[in-house]
């Protein structure tokens, strides 16, 4: 199976934390065959997966939006997420969602770390779907 993570890297520390989450699941699950795509915001996350949508099976998105005192918060996190479910649906494949939406640093960098880190739970997301779609083919 091969996996692409698609990691803003806006705010690094937290990105960060996330993509290693991530990738030490893959690696301890027996996953290899994967490949790290790096771009600057969540906001082109989608557009990223839409153009490697038939070189891999599943995606892992990464990153983090913190909210400001604008609605640019509410614009980018909305699209960014409906974009992603739309190219899960009408691709049939596993994009898992780890994209932090927080109020501030600190709750970003809490959710990045540990039992809470958000790469893992989108990590483990698509593992699960993945599973499922390999069991239904049976």
């Amino acid at each position: 199976m091969k996996i692409c993570i698609v990691i803003a890297n806006y705010y690094p520390e937290v990105s960060n934390n996330l993509l290693g989450g991530a990738v030490s699941l893959l690696k301890k699950r027996g996953h290899k065959n994967l490949k790290i795509i790096y771009v600057p915001g969540v906001f082109e996350i989608p557009v990223v997966i839409s153009k490697n949508i038939q070189k891999f099976n599943a995606f892992i998105a990464l990153g983090c939006v913190i909210k400001g005192k604008t609605p640019h918060f509410d614009f980018i996190s909305h699209a960014t997420t409906s974009a992603i479910m739309q190219l899960s649906i009408a691709n049939k494949k596993p994009i898992g969602n780890g994209i932090i939406t927080c109020l501030n640093k600190k709750q970003a960098y809490e959710r990045s770390i540990g039992k809470r880190n958000k790469g893992v739970e989108a990590t483990r997301a698509i593992l699960s779907v993945m599973m499922a779609i390999k069991n239904e083919k049976k």
